[in-house]
């Protein structure tokens, strides 16, 4: 039995007891503080990476666990990992701080640079996304999963993703160059899950993201039969640089999309 079936559910548990550690903290006041990069960093970004790492090792031991709140990892020992979990403990930090709900846990197995298993979970709501590519991706609500597809074709309007935090010149260009489309606020790692629900059709960003921002959110997207590719139509791919920073990318549920796009 593949890997990805094997560890699904337990994954899935952890992600939950994760979510359980976030809200815990979301309830109460807690303190903001700030990391070399300026990002912002809180006790439920702490909490929730211990949470993840002591999770994913007794699950799976031999498999290493790279998250956004390890410590630094070089390259020469990345290179070593042919199989690894990459994770961002609490994805949307600002949008914590804002309390408006949306941020989420990621998990994502990469198997030889290739995002092969995605989860995404969203404390607040209790909704959780996950997909393998080529075995489907699935919305868990209310105890039953319900099978995703991205929406093809995109008819007009399209709609676009735009982040609440990150809306930069070069995205506001593409928005403009595309007159006959709809913008859709969303935050955190749930555009791509709204993309492979078919709710919406595009997220472009421009500037730099981490790998733990897009692995899951990749693998489930691929699974609901879309596309995230770099600016020269090549797949993200994970683990295979000496920076963990992605360049730019567009995330798209119909492949047809992309001929719209100025270049």
């Amino acid at each position: 039995m593949p890997l990805v079936e094997t560890v699904r559910e337990g994954v899935i548990a952890i992600a939950q007891q994760t979510a359980a550690e976030i809200l815990s903290v979301y309830a109460g006041a807690f303190v903001v503080t700030h990391k070399d990069d300026r990002s912002p960093l809180t006790a439920a970004d702490l909490a929730a990476h211990r949470c993840i790492v002591a999770g994913l090792h007794a699950l799976t031991p031999g498999i290493p666990v790279l998250s956004e709140e390890s410590a630094a990892t070089d390259i020469a020992t990345r290179r070593q990992w042919s199989r690894l979990w990459l994770v961002d403990p609490l994805d949307g930090t600002r949008e914590f701080i804002k309390r408006n709900g949306e941020f989420t846990i990621n998990l994502a197995l990469i198997e030889d640079g290739q995002a092969v298993f995605g989860l995404i979970q969203q404390p607040v709501t209790g909704l959780l996304w996950y997909g393998a590519p080529g075995q489907g991706a699935f919305r868990r609500e209310g105890g039953r999963d319900w099978p995703l597809r991205v929406r093809i074709p995109a008819r007009a309007p399209l709609r676009i993703a735009a982040s609440r935090s990150h809306r930069d010149a070069r995205t506001q260009a593409l928005l403009d160059a595309l007159p006959d489309s709809e913008v859709v606020g969303c935050g955190s790692s749930l555009k791509f899950c709204r993309i492979a629900e078919g709710a919406i059709d595009l997220y472009p960003r421009f500037g730099p993201t981490s790998e733990w921002d897009t692995a899951a959110g990749q693998a489930i997207l691929e699974a609901a039969g879309g596309q995230v590719l770099t600016l020269d139509g090549r797949p993200l791919r994970y683990n295979q640089r000496d920076t963990l920073l992605n360049g730019d990318f567009i995330a798209l549920g119909d492949p047809d999309v992309r001929a719209r796009i100025p270049q």
